[in-house]
């Protein structure tokens, strides 16, 4: 159950993105900094038909996130190297993202800033000591082998196994999650609700001191996502872009992780965005094309082009579908969350491999 400091973050942040991202589009707007559809201009090197929308605006989606959460960071949280942490790799990936708004940067450019922002949150050391055995009873155990050394006459310590899982972990979520942001209102939806559950995932290990902050820094990212989508909700006044995309996955491994949410509950809010990607890579790769390149073959594409949904339809699509993973995410062990992953990749890989089956035989 949300508290009221919860409530009142959440609230707080929902009326600074609101206002930051009104302020972001005027000044895209001013200086033109509008992403141009397809249809009115020759697409560049690095711009691919991904693109749904028709009208030019402004990709900054990004910038009102990041400003949002140091706001509220710095008002209701306490600060230590965890928040500094996060919000010196949101900075980064906010550059990052600010950069291809303004210059559709190469994607192996966006992958090292990921990389460099993932090498923060690790190297502060959040790490994933330990997954459930998905087997069996216990935990496996990810602290072996360590590597001791000394930085500045202080001692470190880097648990291998566990950092390069955490770090494969934000950075595959941070794909994914900015994949799943082509039409409008898309992103922003599912990601409010999944920030939410993350929230009450956090509550529920009250028992731990970093928990409170977990919960208020989720209903934080909650609140601020649910103002992007005021004005990325149809017609869309302003686009997530690579920066809104990437900070949503980077919050949410990073707050899954300090939650103690880790792998099964994530993977359950973004159950359909992993089948996805884990489709569309397989796909691109069997068709001799490289996996990081944009194409129109994603979910959200053959639900809008193939069946016809309106973009507010596959909005409030993605949106229910994480909040129901969510609420089963609250009630079922382990076991019973691997099942209800495997069936939910079952059935998007189905109707994928049906829908691209259909359009060859026309």
């Amino acid at each position: 159950m949300i508290n009221t400091p919860e409530f009142i973050i959440f609230f707080f942040s929902f009326l600074s993105s609101t206002l930051l991202t009104f302020l972001v589009i005027k000044i895209y707007h001013y200086f033109n900094w509008l992403h141009q559809p397809q249809k009115l201009h020759q697409p560049q090197k690095n711009e691919h038909q991904k693109q749904t929308h028709t009208k030019p605006v402004p990709r900054g989606g990004g910038i009102p996130i990041f400003l949002t959460f140091v706001l509220a960071s710095a008002l209701f949280l306490n600060i230590d190297k965890y928040l500094i942490a996060l919000i010196l790799g949101g900075l980064v990936l906010t550059i990052i993202g600010f950069a291809d708004d303004l210059k559709n940067i190469h994607p192996y450019i966006r992958l090292i800033g990921g990389i460099l922002a993932g090498l923060i949150i690790v190297g502060s050391g959040i790490g994933i000591a330990y997954i459930t055995n998905p087997f069996g009873t216990g935990v496996i155990h990810l602290n072996q082998p360590q590597i001791a050394f000394s930085l500045l006459n202080q001692p470190h310590t880097i648990w291998l196994i566990a950092d390069i899982f955490a770090l494969t972990f934000i950075l595959w979520n941070m794909n994914i999650v900015n994949w799943s942001k082509g039409v409008d209102g898309q992103l922003p939806a599912f990601i409010t609700v999944a920030f939410l559950f993350i929230g009450l995932v956090s509550d529920s290990f009250s028992a731990d001191p970093t928990s409170f902050s977990n919960a208020l820094m989720s209903f934080s990212l909650a609140g601020a996502y649910l103002g992007l989508l005021v004005f990325n909700w149809y017609p869309q006044k302003i686009m997530p872009g690579y920066g809104g995309g990437a900070l949503a996955g980077f919050f949410l491994s990073v707050l899954a992780i300090l939650s103690g949410a880790k792998v099964a509950t994530s993977l359950m809010l973004l159950a359909v965005p992993t089948a996805d990607a884990i489709f569309t890579i397989y796909r691109r790769i069997a068709s001799g094309k490289s996996p990081i390149w944009g194409d129109r073959g994603h979910l959200h594409h053959l639900l809008l082009d193939v069946y016809g949904w309106g973009r507010q339809r596959i909005s409030l699509f993605y949106a229910l579908v994480t909040a129901l993973m969510g609420i089963l995410s609250l009630f079922l062990k382990t076991n019973g969350k691997i099942i209800a992953l495997i069936t939910s990749f079952i059935l998007v890989f189905a109707f994928q491999i049906k829908t691209i089956n259909k359009n060859k035989t026309k």
